[in-house]
This record gives structure tokens, C-alpha cells and sequence, in this order.
């Protein structure tokens, strides 16, 4: 089954209408897609109380997706509000055990930075990382090209799969040793992930402005770009049981928009959504 969704629920103006749901986005926003991913889990490690208020405001079929906490993934700047690793991963595993409980955990993303390049330190790294992480779903997302270089694309690929990773496959620019091509090939046979990051080359690296972030993801993907993801989906639907596709090309508000296109397009029906506040006419 292909699921799709997006990267967070708060930047979907275009979901929300006058009748209430800006103050129930969550809400709301599950009765549009199945899955979405939680961005606030890689800023801080959260409660318990903001999982278990999200499981009640989800339904029973809808799964989460969680960013790893930044610390994990090596992002983190300045003091950690943590004593050693061993006590992070510990903080972290444990927030999660709402969603555990409940069912509704897809999977941990631990996305890796454009530092983060193939070499043997940061592989054991990545060996730390799945032990700590034990008994849970985790996707690996890479943001250096050198991990799919000729000389190490197959090899990246079979440590993914022997370690127990979910592949975070990508779809983004192609712009320098930051960005990362899209490997159709599935790490698991049960799941596997898609990013669809947008293709805003000249906006991909950080120039040093204030407001980078912001250009990044600035993107639309037209109906011939979906449709390639079209067959690409279908492709990998004989190599993995179940896809997450989460669209993460929320700058411009078009995240939500190019998700219900491929929806379309792939003609799919989600059952078991939350139920929809319609207009009187």
C-alpha cells in the first residue's frame, strides 16, 4: 500500500477553512491524509502529554513518522540540555512510547546532515545509532552524494539492509556533495520511505541569507514530475510491501496540493480518515 502525506501538519493554510479547524489542525489534517511527519521531535525531544494528545486527535489507522531528535543526527548546536548520549537516546525512546503503545509509530527518520559524509567513523556511527534505536522501525536519510558514489552506492545500500535500515529515498536537486541522488532500491521488504524534497537547485545550499530555509523547498512539481514518481512508486511497490511518501515542499504552500494530485493520479482511497467539516453549500 502506498501512503502519502506530509511533512508536518501547521503549514497547510489551504486545509484549513473558517469553521474551526485552524484550532484542530491535526485534526483536521487527518482527514485528509494517513501519515504525517513530526518535525518537533527533531528540535526537542517532547512530552509524553503532546504524543498522547496527538493519538487522540488521530484516527486509529493514521501513523506518525518521527524526526529523530537533532542531537541524534549530529545537527545540534551549542550546549546539549543532556548529560551523555546513552541519556538522550534514552529521553527520546522513551517519548515515544504513546505512539509505541498505541500502534501508530510508522518509523524514527534520522536524517543526516551534508557533513555527514561516507567514511569509517561516521558508518560506526550509524551502527551506534540502530543499537540505541533497538526494536524500533528506522528509516536513514543521507544528504552527502558520497554515500552513492560509484565506489560506495552498493556497498551503502547492503550495510543499510544487513544493519536493518529503512531507506529514506529522495527526491531533490541535484546540487553538489549535499544533496543526494534518488535510488530506487528498497532496504527492507516490508517498508520504505520517500522524501519528496522538491528540485529547487538554486536554492538548495545555504548561501548564508537569513532566510534560506524558506527558499529551499520553494517548489511545485508539475503533472509530468508526478507522474515519473508515478511509475517510480509502482516500480518500487514490486521490491516493498508499503510506502510512505512524504512531501516536504511546504515554502510555498504547495506540499498539500502536489500530495492530493499524486493521490489522484495513483487513484488511490484512503478508508478509515477522519471525517471532514463540510461547507453548508
Amino acid at each position: 500500500m502506498i501512503y502519502i502525506g506530509l511533512t508536518g501538519w501547521g503549514d497547510h493554510d489551504d486545509l484549513y477553512t473558517s469553521d474551526g479547524s485552524q484550532q484542530e489542525k491535526l485534526k483536521s489534517y487527518s482527514g485528509h491524509f494517513p501519515i504525517v511527519e513530526v518535525d518537533a521531535s527533531f528540535y526537542a525531544v517532547q512530552p509524553h502529554r503532546n504524543y498522547e494528545k496527538w493519538v487522540r486527535e488521530t484516527p486509529d489507522d493514521f501513523r506518525f513518522i518521527v524526526k529523530a531528535y537533532q542531537g541524534i543526527t549530529g545537527h545540534n548546536r551549542g550546549q546539549s540540555p543532556f548529560d551523555s548520549r546513552e541519556q538522550m537516546y534514552e529521553a527520546f525512546v522513551d517519548s515515544l512510547e504513546p505512539l509505541i503503545r498505541t500502534g501508530k509509530l510508522a518509523m524514527v527518520l534520522c536524517q543526516f546532515p551534508p557533513w555527514f559524509d561516507c567514511k569509517k567513523e561516521h558508518v560506526q556511527l550509524l551502527r551506534y545509532c540502530k543499537a540505541q534505536l533497538e526494536g524500533l522501525p528506522a528509516a536513514l536519510e543521507f544528504r552527502h552524494q558520497s554515500w552513492f558514489s560509484t565506489n560506495f552506492r552498493e556497498k551503502t545500500l547492503a550495510f543499510m539492509e544487513q544493519e536493518g535500515w529503512i531507506h529514506s529515498i529522495c527526491d531533490e536537486p541535484q546540487a553538489g556533495s549535499g544533496s543526494v541522488p534518488t535510488v530506487l532500491k528498497p532496504t527492507d521488504s516490508n517498508v520504505s520511505l520517500v522524501r519528496m524534497h522538491g528540485r529547487n537547485q538554486y536554492g538548495w545550499n545555504d548561501p548564508g541569507t537569513g532566510n534560506w530555509r524558506d527558499v529551499r523547498y520553494l517548489y511545485k512539481y508539475n503533472e509530468e514530475e508526478l507522474l515519473e514518481w508515478k511509475k517510480n512508486l509502482e516500480q518500487l511497490q514490486q521490491q516493498t510491501e508499503d510506502i510512505y511518501v512524504l512531501f516536504n515542499n511546504n515554502s510555498g504552500g504547495d506540499a498539500a496540493g502536489n500530495a492530493k494530485q499524486l493521490i489522484e493520479l495513483l487513484g488511490i482511497e484512503y478508508e478509515g480518515l477522519a471525517p471532514r467539516q463540510l461547507d453548508l453549500f
